[in-house]
């Protein structure tokens, strides 16, 4: 299932309420129990690691929660394990509010959280709250990542000597479609701005590998397909899965001599697999959002909404407030800093709205297929940034949506 469509402006982060929950009235003194449902290990150093610390978070902040988390609910860790038999379990043992972390998991949390309407269930990077099919105790939470994939992109470019980039993708869905659009517009701005080539030859390819992660005999390999980037002369990898095997591969190729670099996604932590290659990573903060969950649900005052967080934009990197941010790598020199300081404060002012500020979703931009997707000088609306299909705007539901697109310039495929 789709992580599905966004409707709202990056330029705004907006909170969308949906109808109030039955949910547990509890004073902030009493002790809260609260579930977190994993689809990959806990110490994966990408996304399922980000959530199991913002789990954390929540107990070292809020006094009196206790967290229950079950790590690497996939089809091939646990194939016997359903997400109802898990819910169950945590229900029984005294979970009030319980956060299923993908969007593997959308469908059936949707199906599950009828059967305890006395709980709270958040479904992360799913929409069925905003699209009004989500039982009334299902909300959703997202981070804005389109800017941390922007910054990605502009570190790419900055460091490439080639002039191609190669993206480990995982499934295809409007989300990873639309990631890497952004990684393309990122790195395109700053190969033609900061390094002043033409944007026309920048080649960034992306490989899906059909998961979130390596499932041998299901996907493909990642790590077959970073050394395989890197035989066809790509000298940056960036990665769009949840785990590191493209940070992995650059640095044992650099071990043997070669120029390579590498952007991981997800996991805060992740340069720290091999810094000195390592140009920086895009990551999310659930933290915030969790702690404010819980504590809603605690204090009896949780509303199913749909919920999408953007970077602070006075510090991107601040753990209490920021939803999406991007540290710097060791590969990164200082004038590759100030370059990505300068395009980071840019794509704030564009996203509060300042005058001079970037947006990078501004026309002309064509599809791979030739279609226009924005005309010159047209801004896309959020539909249309969410789903990258033109149409989205005017769709009644997410079925008459078309499916997402790469932009033209992206090479690969979505077939």
């Amino acid at each position: 299932m789709f992580r599905k469509a966004i409707v709202l402006s990056l330029a705004v982060v907006l909170i969308l309420s949906g109808v109030i929950v039955a949910a547990p009235r509890a004073s902030a003194q009493d002790e809260i129990t609260f579930g977190v449902i994993l689809v990959g290990p806990k110490d994966d150093h990408g996304w399922s690691q980000a959530h199991y610390e913002a789990g954390r978070y929540v107990e070292e902040n809020l006094p009196g929660a206790k967290m229950i988390a079950l790590e690497s609910l996939n089809s091939a860790a646990r194939p016997e394990t359903t997400l109802d038999q898990v819910v169950e379990d945590m229900v029984d043992q005294g979970a009030k509010i319980i956060f299923t972390t993908s969007a593997d998991f959308e469908v059936d949390t949707s199906v599950v959280a009828e059967f305890y309407p006395d709980v709270a269930f958040v479904n992360i990077s799913g929409d069925d709250a905003l699209w009004g099919i989500a039982p009334p105790n299902l909300g959703n939470i997202m981070g804005q990542m389109e800017y941390g994939k922007m910054i990605a992109g502009c570190a790419a470019a900055l460091k490439t000597e080639s002039g191609k980039i190669g993206y480990i993708g995982p499934l295809v869905d409007p989300e990873t479609v639309r990631l890497t659009n952004s990684v393309y517009l990122g790195a395109r701005y700053c190969y033609e701005h900061y390094r002043g080539m033409n944007p026309d030859d920048l080649d960034l390819a992306v490989t899906w590998i059909g998961f979130w992660f390596n499932i041998p005999g299901v996907t493909l390999d990642p790590t077959e397909v970073a050394n395989a980037f890197l035989d066809e002369g790509r000298d940056v990898l960036l990665s769009g899965i949840d785990t590191t095997e493209a940070i992995v591969v650059a640095s044992q190729r650099a071990a043997e001599g070669e120029t390579v670099w590498a952007v991981p996604y997800d996991y805060q932590g992740a340069c720290e697999t091999a810094p000195e290659i390592c140009l920086g990573v895009p990551y999310f903060n659930w933290g915030p959002a969790y702690l404010r969950a819980v504590k809603a649900v605690q204090e009896g005052t949780w509303e199913a909404s749909w919920e999408w967080d953007g970077p602070d934009w006075a510090d991107i990197n601040n753990p209490d407030t920021s939803a999406v941010g991007f540290v710097y790598g060791d590969g990164l020199t200082e004038d590759d800093r100030a370059m990505l300081d300068e395009f980071i404060a840019a794509l704030g002012a564009g996203a509060m709205g300042e005058e001079g500020g970037l947006n990078l979703w501004v026309g002309p931009l064509n599809f791979q297929d030739g279609s226009v997707f924005l005309e010159e000088g047209e801004t896309a609306t959020p539909k249309q940034i969410w789903y990258q299909a033109r149409n989205a705007e005017e769709a009644a539901s997410l079925e008459e949506v078309t499916p997402p697109q790469l932009l033209q310039g992206v090479t690969g495929s979505v077939e």
